[in-house]
């Protein structure tokens, strides 16, 4: 990640994470491919749900998570996906990055103790242009290469 200050970490081949976000990116592509770029988020969120599903993973969407402070709930998040029960999605169709987004998902892989996430932009020429995979780790937050 360009101008970030995590260290670069990649996922070992032997995580289940890894064979799982390969799929998942499999089927964004195959959502980019018939739908192309500048639609809604949402509408990219239902089509990766059906791609997923038809691809055999497990999907749970906009899944309500407490924020907790001292004990007490705050509010909560809702990650766009979870899929497998171990890949948190975030999905986004904007014309550029904000490190706002890759700190959403970070914030979302800590809140739900899970390791690795998707940061998937669709509005770009080339969908794998727009993906970013986050592992958690020994409290540090690390980005993967695609």
């Amino acid at each position: 990640m360009s101008g970030s200050n995590f260290p670069v970490k990649f996922i070992p081949s032997n995580m289940p994470e890894n064979a799982i976000t390969e799929r998942i990116i499999k089927c964004a592509i195959a959502v980019h491919r018939e739908l192309g770029p500048g639609l809604l988020e949402e509408v990219y969120e239902e089509a990766l749900d059906i791609e997923c599903k038809f691809e055999g993973l497990q999907v749970q969407r906009q899944f309500k998570v407490p924020v907790l402070y001292r004990g007490k709930a705050i509010g909560e998040y809702k990650p766009d996906m979870l899929v497998d029960d171990l890949v948190i999605v975030e999905i986004k169709s904007v014309e550029r990055f904000d490190p706002v987004f890759e700190a959403q998902v970070l914030t979302y892989l800590r809140i739900t103790q899970k390791r690795v996430g998707l940061l998937i932009n669709f509005n770009t020429r080339l969908v794998k242009d727009g993906v970013k995979r986050f592992i958690l780790s020994l409290n540090k937050n690390l980005e993967t290469p695609k």
